[in-house]
């Protein structure tokens, strides 16, 4: 009798063991079929946070009334060294002004700047370390747009306009295919700043290069200055122009403005000249309505340095006027930046 209680314990033993068996491979088949299906998820929501660029995407925000034409430039920037808190769905347009030295470029900068919801950071590439090669390029560009970039002009988490201006002379022509990739990539929009009258842009530039080694104001060297008495101390330098290159100077200024707007003309963009911004003011509600930013009075505290006649800023007027007069350069000589 015990042999048989023995025997059918056994026989219950064997039994069960295949059905624990089975039990167990359902229960593995079933664990990995969820990591399976979590995993994926995982890999899709990190698909569409890069895409995005920001784990804040388009869907999450209210994007229902920007025109569809738009939405491409349109970014939710996440900053690394802080957080945007409220504004992380408060949309951020990406621009760049694409000029030359002694265009006005310094003056409309602090005019955009004056608006509550631009940033314009200034010539990020003066500095030569970050335009070395098309890599530190890319990154001061990324630190730049991701709003990780500290100067005085940025604003607070819900600027809703961000950029810089960047001069020809500085990078951006030397590189200018891997840039184009990445302003579309970027969707970047290009403000293009220049001055017509480039003889007195010349003449702006003799004599801030050589206030930039005499030091004119107290030992001090400004590109820009706020008063009318700084002003008169810098418009005292009269620079002698060297008429035997001047012609050849300004076919280089022209070829290298008309290769800029060749590079980057693809990109959605507009043209401006200082002449005109001074003597229109809707010119500055056309920038704004171009940044898709509420129409602000835009305001400076700047001073024009040269606003004399031309005759009475260089040494050798008689020669400059010689060799341009009968020129397709000509109107240089009366044009005034004030149409008056």
């Amino acid at each position: 009798m015990q042999d048989m209680n023995a025997y059918s314990i056994k026989t219950s033993t064997c039994l069960h063991f295949p059905l624990r068996m089975a039990l167990v491979l359902f229960v593995t088949m079933f664990g990995a079929y969820t990591c399976y299906i979590c995993l994926n998820q995982i890999s899709v929501e990190r698909s569409k946070s890069m895409l995005f660029g920001t784990i804040v995407t388009r869907n999450q925000c209210e994007i229902h009334a920007i025109p569809p034409e738009e939405i491409p430039y349109v970014h939710f920037p996440q900053p690394k060294t802080y957080s945007r808190d409220e504004c992380s769905c408060t949309p951020v347009r990406f621009f760049v002004i694409l000029s030359m030295q002694r265009s006005g470029s310094g003056w409309f900068e602090t005019l955009l700047n004056s608006h509550p919801n631009i940033s314009s950071n200034g010539e990020i590439f003066s500095a030569a370390r970050r335009r070395d090669n098309i890599s530190t390029i890319i990154n001061t560009l990324d630190k730049l747009y991701s709003l990780d970039w500290f100067s005085s002009a940025a604003k607070n988490e819900c600027v809703a306009a961000v950029g810089f201006k960047w001069m020809l002379n500085q990078g951006v022509m030397d590189h200018h295919k891997e840039i184009l990739d990445y302003f579309k990539l970027k969707h970047v929009s290009i403000i293009f700043l220049f001055r017509r009258n480039i003889l007195r842009r010349l003449i702006s530039l003799l004599a801030n290069d050589y206030d930039r080694y005499a030091k004119q104001l107290n030992g001090i060297h400004k590109s820009h200055v706020h008063s009318t008495e700084e002003a008169e101390v810098l418009a005292r330098f009269k620079p002698t122009i060297n008429v035997a290159v001047l012609m050849a100077n300004f076919s280089y200024v022209e070829r290298t403005i008309a290769d800029c707007l060749h590079f980057f003309s693809s990109m959605r963009h507009i043209v401006l000249y200082y002449e005109e911004i001074i003597g229109n003011q809707n010119a500055l509600s056309h920038v704004q309505e171009f940044l898709s930013v509420p129409e602000r009075k835009l305001v400076s505290r700047q001073v024009k340095i040269h606003t004399r006649p031309l005759p009475e800023q260089v040494t050798n007027w008689e020669d400059v006027s010689k060799m341009l007069n009968g020129t397709r350069y000509e109107h240089f000589l009366g044009h005034s930046d004030y149409g008056g």
